[in-house]
């Protein structure tokens, strides 16, 4: 059995999809982003930086990626980026996850981190949210 590509690109994909597909989270936050465009209204989602590493077992090789997630907002105060994460974690937390290519295992929440950003006038808050998922090539 050969391993596989890296997951980091279906991983993204799949957390992309799945947070760009829900109707709640859409009526939170204005949109979901694997980059951060110039111009974009507040507040939005940025599926930002991942690391991975292996996982494997005697005969499955498997991966352990870690995502973490960016909500941006102009809300005075936390309230906001804090309702948009507790929907975010809805979704994420110990839940299942289509990837193509990929035998999903779990989803588990790591941490969150909320932010002001000090450039003036320090009215963007943030919130970091970082996810580890692990994943299995399948059997051959």
């Amino acid at each position: 059995m050969a391993e596989g590509p890296t997951p980091m690109l279906p991983v993204q994909g799949a957390l992309i999809a799945l947070l760009r597909g829900d109707t709640a989270l859409k009526a939170l936050a204005d949109a979901v982003y694997d980059y951060l465009p110039e111009t974009v209204p507040y507040p939005f989602i940025v599926v930002g930086e991942a690391t991975e590493t292996a996982d494997n077992s005697h005969d499955r090789y498997g991966r352990q990626t870690v995502v973490t997630l960016h909500v941006w907002s102009r809300y005075r105060g936390y309230a906001q980026v804090l309702r948009i994460g507790a929907r975010i974690n809805a979704l994420l937390d110990h839940q299942p996850l289509t990837i193509p290519g990929l035998d999903h295992i779990v989803t588990r929440y790591e941490f969150s981190q909320t932010l002001t950003d000090p450039e003036p006038p320090g009215d963007i808050r943030r919130l970091v949210l970082r996810y580890r998922i692990v994943t299995e090539q399948p059997p051959a």
